[in-house]
């Protein structure tokens, strides 16, 4: 008779190797669970809230009722909503759950998504659509939006044909408005804006833009990913914040994560029209294909029920108290963060954030190295991500961190008085990495040195580099071997370049800031 796969074929006493080719015989369900738990022994400790992002944390009631509710649709497919009714009925309760949040009105609509990149592609593939209708004439779309626009918006324009032409934004962090008046042209079909944009956490000013877009005749997507779930209740506990939803006409869609601050389970966001004049334009139908008549609303074919029904379920269970006490939580590790940062000699907020996301950096005065106040931060365990212009450490707040902060602070004030007494930590480590990365002036360089390494982690072998020692081999990419080679002089040469610039900036401000 055969073996089943459950049965143990191998020595429970041993490792399992890499798997390089299907084993002969199949592990056990206990030797497979055991080697994903020792794996998982590498990972962000997120369930003592030393990572700020990538995970939200509602506690581990909310998590095991999250697996369950995953767990009973775990085989169910959204591919065919005629076939599973059930998910077609969670769909769109949350979908009007959701725009009824973001202030919409019974005529708004929408999809749930895998997740904000995909709400984005969306939301620019829909306006692409929709222009050739209305605009046959463009070859080339573009779209319009702050620099500090989530990164999904240049992957839409790589992979639909399109454009984006970038607009700077003023000393605040929310967009020129004068930059982005002047960047609109005969070719735009969209314009987009952040309530908030990830950098430094501050919503752009959605009501003036709306404006602009109406008398434009252009939709207008506001991209709510980080604060759809979190500005709403922010503003119901009283914080003053700008219009920046469906009560600002001119607003022609929002996209809003629900795996962020919704704390639903991983893979589900959410992409919400004003209307089906908008949304019309999303849906995909083939009717030649030999497997028949083909219709999908989103990007995928197969859509995992299970994230649907997490979804659903977590709206339900949460409400609207739920979510407020979420964002109470959050705000008050926010606000003990941004006052913690302040009182540090050498650091400064950057901004003036206007939900739970909060970057800091070192004063010019200081001297400090802020990627090296990151590397011994990150030595301690701590799991955040890294800025560029300006470079600075972003942290998002959420209740996850809510046991944290304390031990944060601690270990910050410890990693910046590190960096004063050995301010030759800048050039070492991770820090000469990302400090050389940030200042070198042609950005194709760079594009086609972090091209190499995701070459490196996605090759046969899928390496996991160690970037402090990218340079050190003859096999590394050209960039890395000069900078590890020649960092110290290089890293002088392009503060020089970065002053020039900066120089030449203040006295044509458009100069190099548009694309």
């Amino acid at each position: 008779m055969a073996a089943s796969p459950v049965t143990p074929l191998h020595d429970m006493s041993k490792d399992i190797p890499e798997a390089r080719s299907l084993p002969r015989h199949g592990y056990s369900h206990d030797q497979l669970l055991g080697a994903m738990q020792k794996m998982a022994q590498s990972d962000a400790d997120w369930r003592a809230g030393k990572t700020w992002a990538l995970v939200y944390d509602a506690g581990e009631a909310h998590r095991e009722f999250l697996k369950k509710a995953h767990n009973t649709f775990f085989t169910e497919n959204a591919l065919n909503p005629l076939a599973f009714k059930s998910l077609k009925r969670m769909e769109a309760e949350s979908v009007r759950m959701i725009a009824t949040m973001l202030n919409g009105d019974d005529k708004s609509v929408g999809t749930l998504t895998s997740g904000g990149t995909e709400s984005i592609l969306l939301a620019c593939k829909t306006y692409r659509d929709r222009a050739k209708w209305r605009k046959p004439w463009v070859r080339r779309p573009e779209i319009v939006a702050p620099v500090t626009v989530h990164v999904a918006f240049e992957k839409a324009a790589h992979y639909f044909g399109m454009k984006l032409r970038t607009v700077p934004v003023d000393k605040d962090y929310r967009v020129d408005m004068r930059a982005l008046k002047k960047a609109v042209n005969r070719n735009t079909v969209m314009i987009a804006a952040s309530a908030p944009h990830y950098p430094q956490g501050v919503i752009d000013p959605i009501e003036e833009i709306a404006a602009f877009a109406k008398k434009k005749k252009l939709p207008f997507h506001v991209d709510a990913c980080v604060g759809g779930f979190i500005l709403p209740f922010i503003e119901k506990l009283g914080y003053a914040l700008p219009l920046w939803d469906f009560r600002v006409d001119g607003v022609t869609s929002i996209s809003a994560d629900l795996h962020k601050y919704g704390y639903a389970a991983k893979g589900a966001s959410s992409v919400i029209y004003r209307s089906m004049d908008y949304l019309k334009h999303q849906f995909f139908v083939s009717t030649d294909w030999p497997g028949g008549i083909y219709a999908s609303a989103t990007l995928p074919g197969t859509r995992p029920g299970g994230t649907i029904a997490a979804a659903w379920a977590t709206l339900m269970t949460l409400g609207e108290d739920g979510y407020l006490d979420l964002t109470r939580r959050s705000m008050k590790v926010r606000d003990k963060l941004v006052e913690g940062v302040t009182d540090i000699d050498g650091l400064e907020v950057l901004g003036r954030p206007d939900a739970a996301l909060v970057s800091y950096s070192t004063t010019a005065e200081s001297g400090l190295d802020i990627f090296a106040v990151a590397d011994q931060l990150e030595a301690r365990g701590w799991q955040f991500d890294r800025h560029q212009n300006p470079n600075c450490i972003h942290c998002t707040c959420s209740a996850g961190n809510e046991a944290a902060i304390e031990g944060y602070l601690a270990d910050l004030r410890d990693a910046v008085e590190y960096v004063r007494a050995h301010p030759e930590a800048a050039q070492s480590g991770n820090a000469a990495m990302y400090g050389m990365m940030a200042k070198v002036p042609v950005r194709g360089f760079v594009k086609l040195s972090v091209r190499k390494i995701m070459e490196g982690m996605y090759g046969p072998t899928g390496e996991v580099p160690d970037l402090s020692a990218i340079g050190q081999s003859e096999d590394d990419d050209l960039l890395f071997r000069l900078i590890a080679k020649y960092g110290e002089p290089a890293m002088a040469v392009f503060d020089r370049v970065e002053k020039a610039r900066d120089a030449l900036l203040a006295r044509v401000p458009f100069v190099g800031k548009k694309r």
